[in-house]
């Protein structure tokens, strides 16, 4: 039997059993499990904390994940799953981010490439890295269509790098499509001479 439920911290609540201090647990799990002073704590009403519990817990390690960098949806599965969360809470947890804006493996895309462009990234390697993290084809061309040009990209590298064969081999590491890279080198080799 709950005989006494006692305020400890911002969001937790320390639980008395039967007059005894038992646990002190997150206030959105007593609260959705409907603990109360003079409730009994039976087998139905344990097991709905419990799921709370490892509800909560989930949401916990998925938006600490999500304060340091935004992921997308696979990767935020893959931590689940490796922290060892159920499948039906994972997928429970991610619909619960995608709902609250949290997680949108569209928005993830566009950022991402966005990112690597700017860091001298051409398509090639940007698709691969999207396809790596679990974005979908569609949301991988779309975030590729809202790039500037592969091969404006790559005319920019050459301008700082300089034109030539090492300029050529960088651009090919960097996931720059050959067609890419021989027309920026040339390009920039033409005007140099002209």
């Amino acid at each position: 039997m709950v005989t006494a439920l006692r305020a400890a911290g911002r969001q937790h609540v320390a639980v008395e059993l039967d007059g005894t201090p038992w646990r002190t647990l997150p206030l959105e799990a007593v609260v959705c499990a409907g603990l109360a002073d003079g409730v009994e704590l039976d087998r139905p009403r344990a097991r709905e904390l419990g799921r709370q519990l490892r509800r909560l817990a989930a949401l916990r390690t998925a938006t600490a994940a999500l304060q340091r960098r935004d992921q997308s949806a696979r990767e935020l599965e893959q931590r689940l799953d490796h922290r060892g969360v159920a499948p039906v809470e994972v997928e429970r947890t991610l619909s619960t981010l995608r709902s609250a804006g949290l997680v949108d493996d569209g928005r993830f895309a566009r950022e991402r490439a966005r990112t690597l462009a700017s860091r001298a990234s051409g398509d090639a390697l940007i698709r691969d890295d999207l396809e790596r993290r679990g974005i979908g084809p569609d949301e991988i061309e779309a975030a590729l269509a809202g790039l500037e040009p592969e091969a404006e990209r790559a005319s920019a590298v050459v301008s700082r790098r300089g034109p030539g064969a090492k300029t050529a081999r960088y651009l090919a590491s960097r996931g720059f499509e050959e067609d890419a890279v021989a027309m920026s080198v040339a390009a920039e080799e033409d005007a140099t001479v002209g």
